[in-house]
């Protein structure tokens, strides 16, 4: 895999990858020169993150059938105040609403996403905490309604 960032102007850079060939655009604030016309690379990276995981565990449900209506990842990175400003601790929240969602199939593919499947958490995992929680909705005609919410643990941190 190859990638490379070019500069536009001030701190503006187009990202690009040689596999899929898009383009996204990489900024920073004021303060430090930036013009805040695209992400910050730390928040790409958080995004990454989220996506890698979020393709796994969608993936993994449809293959267990499960009939998810909606799913949605969401993600809250600290970060140390000091430089470099690391990532110290990381949520990972997974929202699936659907038609009679089984829990173990929702932790499961957390699971599989977690320990087998996603290198951006595998990778992450080995320098900072990553929390694992989830929420699982009923779709119902009234709207989503939780019916279950929990978190799922590593072996090692078990």
């Amino acid at each position: 895999m190859d990638a490379k960032v070019t500069l536009l102007q001030r701190m503006t850079f187009d990202a690009t990858a040689s596999y899929s060939n898009f383009h996204v655009i990489l900024d920073t604030v004021p303060a430090v020169g930036g013009d805040e016309r695209g992400f910050q690379p730390m928040e790409l990276m958080l995004v990454s993150l989220l996506g890698c995981t979020a393709m796994d565990v969608i993936s993994i449900l449809r293959k267990k059938r499960q009939e998810v209506t909606a799913f949605e990842v969401k993600g809250h990175a600290e970060r140390a105040e000091q430089h470099p400003k690391v990532f110290t601790h990381v949520t990972i929240e997974y929202h699936v609403t659907g038609k009679n969602v089984d829990e173990k199939a929702v932790v499961r593919s957390i699971e599989l996403s977690a320990v087998r499947y996603c290198p951006a958490q595998g990778m992450l995992a080995k320098v900072v905490p990553i929390e694992l929680k989830y929420f699982i909705y009923e779709d119902t005609p009234t709207g989503p309604q939780l019916v279950k919410e929990g978190e799922y643990a590593r072996a090692e941190e078990a």
